[in-house]
């Protein structure tokens, strides 16, 4: 019988490390000629651990770095381990896979919604600075406004950051609030990332309606 292709790992010296609160930062490292589409993910770990975490690709397809965006969990397996690192050290990385990545079959004047709880972020913001032309709207769920990461990277009318624990953000509430709220139709094409559920409500919200399942794509972060 063939045997499976196994995933090749590679070390990629840390080039950066951005911290964006106490708890979430920008790790930055060598691309090393890695092909990507927005929207995928990697798995990445520490140089000597036994442990890796799959982390949507932040960065733009056009940069010659990559970078993710991680979110420290007390007592996690990896993500501890990350924050420790320094530039100059190394990361182990595994190749980029994944299919939440956007329909290059749309039309150019396709609309997009973007909806996020967190660093479910992620891959809008790759999707947004590798394409910039996109048709979009991004609501952004956090629980802050200070969890608002690089919200200078979107434009302005495209951007609802929506708190829920205060109203400094552009809206008061969850992103499922503001999504009953506000209709968007039923041609747009929908991505979802975040919580479980905060999908799960999502698509709730959207079969009520009309959107078609078709029309709506889902990236679960745990």
């Amino acid at each position: 019988m063939p045997t499976a292709n196994k995933i090749k790992t590679d070390l990629h010296e840390i080039l950066d490390i951005r911290h964006l609160t106490d708890s979430t930062f920008v790790l930055r490292f060598e691309r090393k000629g890695l092909e990507f589409e927005a929207g995928q993910h990697i798995c990445v770990g520490p140089p000597n651990g036994i442990h890796t975490r799959e982390y949507s690709i932040y960065s733009s397809e056009n940069e010659e770095y990559i970078e993710i965006l991680v979110k420290e969990v007390v007592n996690g397996l990896v993500s501890p381990s990350l924050k420790k690192l320094q530039t100059g050290g190394f990361v182990v990385v595994e190749e980029p896979v994944g299919y939440f990545t956007i329909n290059k079959d749309h039309p150019a004047n396709q609309k997009y919604v973007f909806i996020a709880s967190g660093t479910g972020i992620s891959p809008f913001h790759s999707f947004v600075t590798s394409h910039p032309q996109l048709d979009y709207t991004l609501l952004h769920g956090v629980k802050k406004a200070d969890e608002a990461y690089d919200a200078d990277a979107y434009e302005k009318e495209n951007y609802v950051l929506c708190t829920s624990r205060e109203g400094t953000g552009d809206f008061y509430g969850r992103v499922t609030d503001y999504l009953k709220q506000n209709k968007f139709g039923k041609d747009t094409q929908y991505y979802l990332c975040g919580n479980c559920n905060m999908i799960h409500d999502v698509y709730d919200i959207l079969e009520e309606q009309g959107v078609e399942s078709d029309n709506i794509h889902a990236e679960v972060y745990f």
